[in-house]
C-alpha cells in the first residue's frame, strides 16, 4: 500500500545518515523509504542483492542518498568488514535500525528444528550485537546517535509454541535495557519498538514459504502495516534532543497483546 510521507517535512531537521539493516521487505524497506523521503542519507543493507539494487534505485531516482551494503548480520566478519569499509562520507552513523530478525518455525520446543533455533538466535540477537558493536563506538567518540532496536510483543510476553523465537526477542528486550544504561551520558538515545501483528514476509518466513499458511494469520482483522511502524520509527527519531522514547508496544486495534485477537466471525452457509 502506497503511503504519503509529506507530513514528515515538519518534522525533518537537518540531514543525517540512517543505517537499517534488513532493508530488504517488511519494516526495514519502509523504514528507509521513510527516512529517504525526509531528505535523509541512508544506508540499506540485507542479504538479497537483487533487492537492495532495487530499493537503492527506487530511492535514487526520487532524490535520496543511499548506499546499499550485502552482508548477513548473522556473520560477524561480513558485518565488520562492510561496515569498516565505508567511505568517510558515509561512516558518521546519526542512527542505527536494528531491523533485521525473523521467526523460523512455530513447533512445541520438544519437536523443534534447531535449525530454525540457531536461526532465529543468530539473526535475532548476535546479529542484533554485531552490528551495534560496528556502530556504537563512532557514536560514542562523536557524543551522538541515536538506536533504534525493532523488538516484539513477543518480548513482552511468551506464547505457546513461540518459545525460541519469544526468548530472541526477550534478549533484544534485555539488551536494549542494557544498551541505555551503559550508554547513558555519551548522547546517545536507545529506543524499542515492538510490534504486535503486521502483515508483512514475517509469517511466510515463519511458515518456510507456505503461502496459505502465512495469509491465514491475518484474515478476519486489520493488522498493522510495515508503513505504520516506519512512521513510528520516523516519529521516535524526530524527538528534541533531551527526550526519549525508551520502549514503545504497539498493535493494531483489532490485537490486545499476543494472546487475544479479534477477528471478524465469519457466516456458515
Amino acid at each position: 500500500m502506497a503511503i504519503s510521507y509529506e507530513w514528515i517535512a515538519t518534522f525533518a531537521p537537518m540531514s543525517k545518515t540512517v543505517l537499517v539493516t534488513g532493508a530488504t521487505s517488511g519494516f526495514g524497506e519502509a523504514i528507509a523509504r521513510i527516512f529517504a523521503a525526509a531528505g535523509d542519507r541512508v544506508i540499506i543493507t540485507g542479504r538479497r542483492t537483487d533487492r537492495l539494487t532495487k530499493l537503492k534505485n527506487d530511492l535514487t531516482k526520487e532524490g535520496a542518498e543511499v548506499f546499499a551494503l550485502t552482508f548477513d548480520v548473522r556473520h560477524e566478519n561480513e558485518v565488520n568488514v562492510a561496515l569498516a569499509n565505508l567511505s568517510p562520507s558515509w561512516k558518521s552513523i546519526d542512527i542505527l535500525v536494528n531491523n533485521a530478525g525473523l521467526a523460523s518455525g512455530l513447533h512445541h520446543i520438544q519437536d523443534g528444528n534447531t535449525e530454525d533455533w540457531d536461526k532465529m538466535i543468530d539473526t535475532n540477537v548476535k546479529g542484533l550485537l554485531y552490528v551495534s558493536k560496528a556502530v556504537i563506538p563512532g557514536m560514542v567518540k562523536r557524543g551522538r546517535g541515536h538506536i533504534v532496536n525493532i523488538g516484539s510483543t513477543a518480548g513482552k510476553e511468551v506464547y505457546e509454541r513461540g518459545n525460541v523465537y519469544c526468548a530472541s526477542k526477550h534478549a533484544v528486550d534485555a539488551i536494549t535495557k542494557g544498551m541505555r544504561i551503559d550508554l547513558l551520558g555519551k548522547g546517545i538515545k536507545v529506543t524499542q519498538i515492538s510490534p504486535g501483528a503486521a502483515e508483512t514476509e514475517f509469517s511466510l518466513v515463519r511458515f518456510h514459504g507456505d503461502e496459505d499458511r502465512a495469509k491465514n494469520v491475518y484474515n478476519g482483522y486489520q493488522p498493522m502495516s510495515a508503513e505504520d511502524i516506519a512512521e513510528l520509527t520516523y516519529y521516535s527519531t524526530s524527538l528534541p534532543p533531551h527526550l526519549c522514547i525508551n520502549d514503545l508496544v504497539v498493535t493494531s486495534t483489532s490485537q490486545a497483546n499476543s494472546f487475544y485477537i479479534k477477528r471478524e466471525e465469519q457466516s456458515v452457509e
